[in-house]
């Protein structure tokens, strides 16, 4: 039963201290929920090698194992959120995480590549459900404050830090289980889930009145989001300027506009658009879009490097990133503190700088390079950066926002999160083989070995990748710069201050 706020002196401090201890286990429910999410996107990479053997894939069908789950998971996660919104959040968290579960165990047990890719669409689309109604679970479990803060920190700590060790994950199930386990460790993970979350998890019901799910408006962002990622992830194979890829990106275009001006005219819209005017939201939103499509490369082109360059095998690959969410941890500790002294965009400036360094740094790797010398500081500054980012956004893009949109918002800040991944990563990629391929061209005329010449050629290819990443990091700092606000709380606070550490206010009585 909720009690009002004239009621609450009548809780016993073992009352107040059982609901405190509740409200921690549902966090750590759902944080595992999320971390299962984040980890799927990329536990699969270093297994694709063997996905392949297995089923004799070709190079351009073993991609949509990965890219058929990004489709769905981006492109449906407004919908989503909004449904959680509007039906209920704990209802929309469980069917999303059954589904999530059963297409987990579908992945496993495929027998051919095109049953595999099904499933990982499904795996997407169940996620799309389960992630927002997760986060605004969250947002309506902790008031606003030091303790949402700190809930928030460790939500986007496990966001940060699944998809490092995700490669970790993959590396050792890959070597030592066999890659059917990257989908198989879903299982046992979604009953603990499941039942943890039907004792823990209340029911949040959704306010009275009449639930319209604007449909036209779902279909609008979702056919323009899938569109847009599907133009994306083909650009690199089909070019930028052929003509599949233009009518991609221009039935994305139309399908959003469409979807903006729906919006403003339909009566119970899917995403009101009023929310981008409170408090940070539209400002957080971009600048995880900007900083996730920097920031996803380091991943990515990684991981080549490590195997194919340095010869690493795929549990030492995944090993060697383990320093990122280990520093994303240190950082997620931190923030939450700085966020209540110093507000949101000192943070929000400083981190990305943080991981743009780190970025400029593993654009110098060599082809004969050292893990400790060339990769590990670069590494360790990015999930610096990262936690930092990541969390502080995460707080700042849904504060202020009320229980009724809370789902919309949870959606909006993950969709930034994925879209964002999807852009940098499809436009460097493409960036990368061009570069590649001249570079090889320059070189190997020059009389060295076709070998060694594909070797520094690729590498040169990742130097570009780390590069550009680099720059983008720098451009969501300056976007903060100018749309990141500073909470009124924290700038009055900061005013108010002494400049005697022990002393008093000077107005005190």
């Amino acid at each position: 039963m909720e009690m009002t706020e004239g009621q609450s002196e009548t809780i016993t401090p073992r009352e107040d201290a059982d609901k405190q201890n509740v409200s921690w286990l549902i966090l750590v429910v759902l944080a595992l929920a999320q971390f299962m999410l984040i980890v799927d996107a990329t536990i699969v990479n270093i297994a694709l090698p063997s996905i392949q053997h297995t089923f004799n894939m070709t190079d351009a069908n073993l991609q949509w194992i990965v890219t058929a789950y990004a489709l769905t998971f981006g492109g449906f996660l407004l919908l989503g959120g909004r449904t959680a919104d509007l039906f209920g959040r704990k209802v929309t968290f469980m069917v999303g995480l059954v589904a999530f579960t059963l297409a987990s165990l579908g992945s496993g047990l495929s027998n051919n590549g095109e049953l595999l890719i099904v499933f990982r669409a499904i795996q997407g689309l169940a996620g799309a459900f389960m992630s927002p109604a997760a986060l605004s679970i969250v947002l309506v479990t902790y008031s606003e404050g030091a303790t949402r803060n700190t809930a928030l920190a460790i939500w986007g700590a496990v966001a940060a830090a699944g998809g490092a060790l995700g490669v970790l994950l993959g590396g050792i199930f890959t070597q030592y289980l066999g890659w059917r386990w990257n989908f198989f460790i879903n299982i046992p993970i979604g009953v603990i889930v499941f039942a943890a979350a039907m004792r823990l998890v209340p029911s949040y019901s959704p306010g009275p009145g009449k639930k319209s799910l604007d449909l036209l408006g779902a279909t609008l962002v979702t056919g323009g989001l899938v569109s847009l990622v599907y133009g994306l992830a083909q650009a690199p194979t089909w070019g930028w300027a052929s003509s599949k890829t233009i009518i991609c990106f221009g039935v994305a275009i139309a399908a959003l506009v469409a979807f903006v001006i729906n919006e403003r005219i339909v009566k119970q819209p899917l995403m009101p658009l009023r929310i981008f005017r409170i408090g940070n939201v539209a400002g957080a939103d971009l600048l995880m879009l900007l900083l996730s499509a920097g920031v996803f490369s380091a991943f990515f082109f990684g991981t080549l490097y490590t195997q194919e360059i340095l010869g690493f095998s795929a549990i030492k690959a995944g090993v060697s990133f383990t320093i990122i969410p280990l520093c994303i941890a240190i950082a997620a500790t931190i923030v939450p503190r700085l966020v209540k002294r110093i507000g949101f965009q000192p943070i929000l400036i400083g981190a990305p700088m943080m991981v743009a360094a780190g970025l400029f740094y593993l654009s110098g790797i060599p082809i004969d390079g050292k893990f400790w010398s060339d990769l590990a500081p670069g590494f360790a500054m990015i999930g610096l950066g990262m936690g930092a980012t990541f969390v502080t956004t995460t707080i700042a893009a849904t504060s202020g926002v009320p229980g009724s949109l809370s789902g919309l918002s949870s959606g909006l800040i993950t969709t930034s999160q994925q879209i964002g991944g999807a852009i940098g990563l499809g436009a460097l990629t493409s960036i990368v083989t061009s570069s590649i391929s001249r570079y090889f061209a320059s070189i190997y005329v020059r009389g060295t070995s076709k070998g060694l010449a594909s070797a520094e050629s690729a590498v040169h290819g990742f130097q570009v990748a780390f590069l550009i990443g680099g720059f983008v990091a720098i451009s969501a700092a300056l976007l903060a710069i100018v749309l990141i606000r500073q909470p009124e709380a924290t700038r009055q606070r900061q005013e108010d201050q002494s400049p005697d550490f022990g002393g008093a206010p000077a107005d005190a009585a």
